[in-house]
């Protein structure tokens, strides 16, 4: 029988991608399709040359993800190169389609099974790369706030007036890089787990922790990159206001569980920029045309691609394997514990949900 939050979750979806819309609609009813298609032609090829460079950063750092998690499990024997394309599929799809935790639990577990892992350790590792995120988010989070806590002023009559102000924001960022300075020190020092509610703070060897304070904040940096690099100088607050204005916005779009957070990203990031008038409106809905383009769209079809060859590939593995049976690799035992996530419950899900 299924869970009650199977049903919940996509609803909750789909309400925000409706009620996004409408807010979004009532934005953009006075914006022609012609004047954001003249926005996007004006941004500069060198600019859309380094969006798409962004863009490889961005996944490149999403590859780390899942190799470090690997590291994690003491699993070394598969290549770069297919961690680099499982990554690459499983987050291609999982932006596109919501619900990143799960949709991209099963892509995992269909391509590292046939690496022969086990579903506990594609638990692990899944637990582990989405806590890589959420440590990178929380990270870049309180530094842009404590170097620039004007950021929330943007938000002023929009918000309660306590959350706008600068006080407010330079202590919220500075909590939360003591979120992360208490992980590292509790990885370095190999204390106990922290215990929050429901929440087990489980904390790595030292060398995992360090690559993931790297990798989250550089894939986050890419992303964030799209958007800055696709907008007009001339209406360019800077890349730190550019990065928290898309912090907050992906993070909002992902809370919301809307399919590739589709409305919510934009309502959220076009209110944040402060918007003058409806050049500065076209600019910004062009920069955001271009980073769907370059983070959503182009990747999906290639994933497809990508996932079409890679069936192909096990259905002849395995016509070839009942002719000449061999047994898979080993690999180690996964590790019980992962940092965010109950990897057990995951586990439940991969082995339930996978076909």
């Amino acid at each position: 029988m299924k869970k009650l939050s199977e049903f919940i979750w996509p609803l909750i979806g789909l309400a925000a991608v409706v009620i996004s819309g409408y807010f979004l609609y009532q934005e953009l009813k006075t914006t022609s399709i012609s004047a954001i298609g003249n926005a996007i032609l004006a941004i500069p090829p060198h600019r859309i040359m380094l969006a798409a460079l962004s863009t490889l950063v961005a996944y490149a750092a999403l590859a780390w993800y899942d190799r470090i998690a690997l590291l994690h499990l003491g699993v070394r024997h598969i290549s770069w190169l297919f961690v680099s394309l499982c990554s690459f599929t499983t987050y291609a799809l999982s932006h596109n389609i919501g619900a990143s935790v799960f949709s991209g639990a099963l892509v995992r577990y269909r391509a590292y099974t046939a690496k022969g892992l086990t579903a506990a350790q594609v638990a692990v590792l899944v637990a582990l790369c989405s806590f890589t995120f959420f440590l990178g988010t929380v990270l870049l989070g309180g530094i842009t706030l404590v170097i620039d806590p004007q950021l929330l002023s943007r938000l002023d009559g929009k918000l309660p007036g306590f959350l706008t102000d600068p006080k407010t924001a330079y202590i919220v960022g500075a909590g939360m890089l003591g979120f992360v300075a208490l992980y590292a020190a509790g990885s370095i020092l190999h204390l106990r787990p922290l215990h929050i509610r429901s929440f087990k703070l489980e904390y790595p060897r030292p060398g995992i922790m360090v690559r993931q304070l790297v990798a989250a904040p550089l894939e986050l940096l890419g992303a964030a990159g799209i958007i800055y690099f696709a907008l007009p100088d001339a209406m360019n607050p800077g890349f730190i206001p550019v990065l928290a204005i898309f912090l907050a916005s992906f993070s909002v779009a992902l809370a919301s569980h809307a399919p590739g957070g589709l409305g919510v990203f934009e309502i959220v990031f076009i209110t944040a920029m402060n918007i003058t008038d409806a050049a500065q409106k076209d600019a910004i809905i062009a920069a955001v045309i271009v980073f769907r383009i370059f983070y959503f769209w182009i990747p999906a079809l290639i994933s497809i691609v990508v996932v079409v060859a890679f069936e192909r590939a096990r259905l002849a593995a395995a016509i070839g394997t009942a002719a000449h049976p061999h047994a898979p690799k080993p690999v180690p035992d996964a590790p019980v514990t992962v940092p965010g996530l109950d990897a057990h419950e995951l586990e439940r899900d991969l082995k339930r949900k996978a076909v």
